[in-house]
């Protein structure tokens, strides 16, 4: 079983930044891949950034060049640093595993971002 723990939402102004972080209960190591999720209100969740053991990243393309995902391995955690955040950022931000063929959550962490 795999505990996740996001930190670092808030609210913010447009252009500003915020930087989150996942803690995981496990080694990334046993992990092939840490997953960054956003939903905003009536709207489907969606896959914001990824990165894998390898340390490979990937970006949905609404964030690319204002988002950076990286591996803290030491820590167990994997952070989303945000940049030039826009009022169509805010969302409730999850991050998210597959271990052991079981998908893994944490309680997610508000970003509102202010015009």
């Amino acid at each position: 079983q795999v505990q996740l723990v996001e930190s670092g939402g808030g609210l913010v102004q447009a252009g500003g930044s915020r930087r989150l972080s996942c803690k995981s209960s496990v080694s990334l190591f046993s992990l092939s891949a840490m997953n960054w999720y956003r939903q905003a209100p009536g709207k489907q969740r969606e896959l914001v950034a990824r990165v894998t053991t390898g340390g490979t990243t990937d970006y949905a393309d609404s964030v690319k060049g204002r988002f950076t995902i990286s591996r803290e391995n030491v820590k167990n955690s994997v952070d989303l640093q945000m940049n030039s955040l826009k009022p169509e950022d805010t969302a409730v931000y999850s991050c998210n595993v597959v271990f052991v063929g079981k998908n893994y959550w944490g309680q997610g962490t508000q970003v509102t971002v202010s015009s």
